[in-house]
């Protein structure tokens, strides 16, 4: 893989990402209890004299690195993400594979860590060389909620920044690239629970009765029509029917059917009307059935929007240090990440980061994902530089 011209990481804080990166994977933790995650990440920070760390959101940390030059004194964040996911890991591979049954980091959070580590460590030790602050969110619960991403909006962690910074690994984009793209690049992920409600009766007297089985099949079919003829097609809706339970004998009338799903879609501006048309859909077929709807919903993350000024300084950054033909900008996908909630506070980009390679193909959420340790470094590096370019314009 091509590197960075004139290094900023030195061997010692190069060192100290793979470690953190090999002990965040030995010991993976689901969100919201990312304790020894904290700890660790505490740790290594306090090693390099980054002491005055906060805390947020009960298990995240962040930092903050003052520059000591004159100048613009613009701030900027950087996030990564900590928390790992209920799945067991089959890499036999790898000596720093998973010590914790049915936890692995499956999504490549423990790399996103170590590059932010990476990048507050850089920055620190060359803080006389620039004005204004950088702030480094180890953020938590990026993956479940109570979600980390909501309590850094809501706690205002963001007010007075100029930009924000965030990265994921990309299985479909080969080892040495990096890619962006302006406009939404995830979508936003809404859950809603849905109660449909009969009126139990025997199974030879359905007249006598209020099918909520019948109700459910009817909602099924229809709310799907919402995205096919009520959503503009570049929004790219999706509804999503998650768990359904109902029904108590083979020949009874069932009383009632519980739903529960997520809606998605990449436009912030229909998000609402999106839940809005569900919501009617549920009761509009619950009272054409004779029945009754009860609907509830809770909005997740937004839709990650990437700002074009910030994706086209990306791309000349990468271009000019990386090379000329490591620069991608794929479409977007269904996902959606809790960096949505910082996109919606101030400007931001949200940049992929290739790890498909011959022994690293498998996609992520899956038990024999990976990504290798020498895409740490080169993109910790970019990171800075990128940082460097927004604190000195």
């Amino acid at each position: 893989m091509e590197t960075l011209r004139n290094n900023l990481l030195s061997m010692s804080e190069q060192d100290a990402l793979i470690e953190l990166r090999h002990a965040m994977h030995r010991e993976p933790e689901l969100s919201n209890h990312e304790w020894k995650t904290q700890q660790q990440i505490r740790e290594t920070l306090d090693r390099f004299g980054l002491t005055a760390v906060q805390v947020f959101h009960k298990t995240g940390l962040y930092v903050d690195i003052e520059g000591l030059a004159s100048g613009p004194q613009r701030s900027v964040a950087v996030r990564g993400d900590i928390d790992a996911l209920p799945i067991q890991e089959t890499r036999e591979d790898l000596p720093y594979r998973s010590q914790v049954p049915g936890v692995m980091h499956a999504c490549g959070h423990d790399m996103h860590a170590s590059i932010a580590m990476g990048t507050a460590l850089a920055l620190h030790r060359l803080r006389e060389t620039f004005s204004g602050k950088v702030r480094v969110f180890f953020q938590p619960a990026e993956e479940a909620e109570p979600l980390g991403g909501r309590s850094v909006s809501e706690e205002g962690l963001l007010r007075g920044f100029d930009a924000s910074i965030g990265f994921h690994v990309k299985t479909d984009l080969p080892v040495g690239m990096y890619g962006a793209r302006a406009g939404a690049v995830t979508k936003s992920a809404d859950q809603f629970a849905l109660k449909l409600i009969g009126t139990m009766a025997h199974g030879a007297r359905p007249h006598a009765g209020v099918d909520a089985i019948t109700m459910a099949g009817a909602f099924i079919n229809e709310v799907q029509k919402v995205v096919s003829r009520e959503m503009p097609f570049e929004d790219g809706a999706i509804i999503t029917i998650g768990t359904i339970a109902g029904g108590e004998a083979t020949n009874i009338i069932c009383p009632g059917v519980n739903m529960t799903g997520t809606i998605r879609t990449s436009s912030a501006e229909r998000r609402t009307l999106l839940v809005q048309r569900v919501r009617e859909i549920a009761e509009g077929v619950a009272a054409m059935h004779r029945g009754k709807a009860e609907f509830s919903y809770r909005l997740g993350e937004p839709p990650v929007v990437n700002d074009v000024a910030m994706v086209e300084r990306f791309q000349r950054l990468v271009i000019q240090t990386v090379g000329e033909n490591k620069f991608s900008s794929p479409p977007g996908g269904g996902g959606s990440d809790d960096f949505g909630f910082y996109s919606a506070c101030v400007p931001s980009i949200y940049f992929w980061i290739g790890s498909k390679e011959p022994t690293n193909q498998s996609g992520v959420h899956t038990p024999t994902f990976g990504a290798s340790d020498k895409l740490l470094a080169p993109t910790t590096e970019l990171t800075a530089r990128y940082c460097l370019e927004i604190l000195n314009s």
